[in-house]
């Protein structure tokens, strides 16, 4: 049995992950942490992670960015293995997981979805194929209007996936509203629209002359983050430092 805490267990993937957990006869949630315990949660919930003294085996964090220091610090101190699902990470905040990842085992996934991973390797093939053929790259991104950061985590892995495929050469356009120019060619536009309720939509757009090749996913529900997340946790369990990804993960399934 896999013991787990669940980093912001009370937000809304806290609570799907939660949900799911229960129903897996491989792993318990033994402990939460969150700013609020409305003591609703089968398992104790800690308001202060420095306060959280309960055995586990990984650490799943589905929080914010600013929670994201102190989570690193306890992980290090507890030498604790952690899934980071956080988005929306700072520069200085990425150098200190890499650091963390010398000391414990982080798997680090802007996307945990098997169909976004999977899409990831498409986009290599696909760019170094149309890329060299004169194919402009657009990414959109669509997601619900409580989302903070923009563009999306997964939008930028996409595009990252793409870039390592071309040498890194390309520069990412955000805003073109100031922009009086032709679209260079080493440019990834990456666009970001806010509403409703949408789960998570990306396509990403392969546009050439005469002819469009969009590679897109869409997320139904939360479920599909929260079921890899809860697999990352499980994988991850045992491992030695490293930083991983969700490729590693699903390696492991095959």
């Amino acid at each position: 049995m896999i013991r787990l805490i669940m980093h912001g267990c009370n937000g809304k993937m806290g609570q799907v992950i939660s949900n799911i957990v229960a129903q897996d006869p491989e792993a318990e949630l033994v402990a939460g942490i969150d700013m609020r315990d409305d003591g609703h949660n089968p398992y104790p919930v800690f308001t202060d992670i420095s306060a959280c003294d309960v055995e586990a085996d990984v650490l799943i964090d589905f929080s914010a960015a600013p929670a994201v220091d102190r989570l690193l610090d306890y992980c290090v101190a507890r030498r604790l293995p952690c899934v980071l699902c956080t988005t929306g990470l700072s520069p200085r905040q990425l150098a200190r997981v890499e650091e963390v990842s010398r000391e414990v085992a982080v798997v680090r996934s802007a996307n945990m979805s098997l169909g976004v991973n999977l899409l990831l390797k498409l986009l290599k093939e696909a760019a170094g194929v149309l890329s060299p053929a004169g194919f402009d790259i657009e990414i959109v991104e669509k997601h619900h209007n409580q989302k903070v950061d923009a563009p999306s985590g997964t939008a930028l892995a996409l595009a990252d996936s793409i870039n390592e495929e071309l040498d890194n050469t390309c520069e990412y356009i955000y805003d073109r509203s100031q922009r009086r120019e032709k679209r260079d060619k080493k440019e990834i536009g990456i666009s970001a629209v806010r509403g409703g309720t949408i789960v998570g939509e990306h396509d990403v757009i392969f546009a050439g002359e005469d002819e469009v090749v969009t590679f897109s996913h869409s997320a139904y529900s939360k479920a599909v983050f929260a079921k890899g997340a809860v697999q990352a946790g499980k994988f991850l369990a045992g491992k030695p430092a490293g930083l991983y990804d969700m490729s590693h993960v699903i390696d492991a399934q095959v």
